[in-house]
């Protein structure tokens, strides 16, 4: 069978697809570019965006050398980001998206004890993440910021600051199968396990309010947020960002299909997580406020977007952006402020 990366045609739709991706998880559009005109194969993917991502780190190191130190901590989270973009495709080389996945979680770290160095990492059973606090707001509320598919907690950089800057504090995560922990373990449908772990560890904190926490998905993690949402009681509020209603695995493109395979540990186990990803009975369960928010362009073979979900949830809203694709990376200003405030106030 011929892999995703191998089939004929699809280079220059992908890099076409991924640059609001790209720019709306803060990569200049214009080294993106030049980083991607150099590709005359998917398989030279990888290592172009990791070759990136060391760029970065080195210019992190010489800054630091200087002791200029918020230059370093600029270089370092861009490197932490085009390392992460180097993890996208199902390719062949596992262990250099290994690699890549760890070499941005190393550079991200390096960039918060830098930036802002009252970040704390917190590790628990199948999550690792970043707890991230307003400066001068005792016990602020948290939100917790959820992946997808392909995603990690290195990706959504606006979502983080959109938050702090509302005064609410962010926990930005890799769950099963995402990010850091893709190597070494594999997606979930029962999420909400997981976010519960999440919040028995936020809990007991004394810098930030336990009992205040809401979540935002974006992407697969719309699906994994609204199951939180309706198995884990402790949520008070949810947003979703192109998250899937249901997937019909038949329909879905190779690059789904084969990265679901990837990080399931095979074809079986992909089909069988996919079949669970359906909400329509999960959805009237959701008993708290749930802001679905979906792209007009975000048309995905296989992929029921979040409608269904927004009106079978008995406090649903639904934001439809006409001119945003998937994850709206072209269209920030018309969904972020907003599911910002929302949250917030809700909080």
């Amino acid at each position: 069978m011929t892999r995703f990366v191998d089939l004929p045609d699809v280079l220059a739709p992908f890099v076409a697809a991924n640059l609001p991706r790209a720019t709306g998880a803060g990569l200049d559009p214009h080294e993106y570019g030049r980083v991607t005109e150099r590709l005359r194969s998917l398989r030279d993917w990888p290592e172009a965006f990791a070759a990136a991502g060391r760029g970065h780190r080195a210019a992190g190191d010489r800054a630091l050398g200087q002791g200029r130190t918020v230059s370093a901590g600029e270089a370092y989270r861009l490197a932490a980001r085009w390392f992460h973009f180097a993890t996208l495709l199902p390719h062949p080389d596992r262990d250099g998206a290994a690699r890549a996945a760890a070499d941005a979680d190393e550079a991200m770290s390096r960039a918060l004890e830098l930036l802002d160095p009252t970040a704390v990492r917190i590790e628990g059973e199948g999550f690792v993440g970043w707890l991230r606090r307003p400066a001068g707001i005792e016990r602020p509320p948290v939100v917790l910021v959820v992946p997808g598919m392909d995603s990690g907690k290195e990706e959504f950089h606006a979502v983080t600051r959109a938050l702090l800057r509302r005064g609410v504090a962010a926990f930005t995560l890799d769950g099963p199968g995402q990010g850091v922990l893709a190597a070494t373990s594999r997606p979930t449908a029962d999420y909400h396990r997981v976010v519960g772990r999440v919040i028995d560890a936020l809990e007991p904190r004394g810098d930030v309010d336990g009992g205040r926490i809401a979540v935002i998905g974006l992407s697969l993690g719309g699906y994994y947020a609204a199951v939180s949402a309706a198995r884990e009681p402790r949520v008070r509020a949810t947003a979703t960002v192109s998250g899937p209603h249901r997937l019909d695995w038949d329909a879905l493109p190779p690059f789904v299909t084969e990265t679901l395979a990837q990080r399931c540990g095979g074809p079986d186990a992909a089909q069988e997580f996919a079949r669970r990803v359906d909400l329509a009975q999960v959805a009237p369960l959701i008993a708290g406020p749930l802001r679905v928010v979906d792209g007009g362009l975000d048309v995905i073979p296989g992929v029921v977007n979040g409608e269904p979900l927004a009106r079978r949830v008995p406090q649903g809203e639904y934001l439809l952006v006409p001119h945003g694709g998937h994850l709206l990376g072209e269209a920030v200003p018309d969904w972020l402020p907003g599911a910002a405030d929302w949250l917030v106030e809700r909080l």
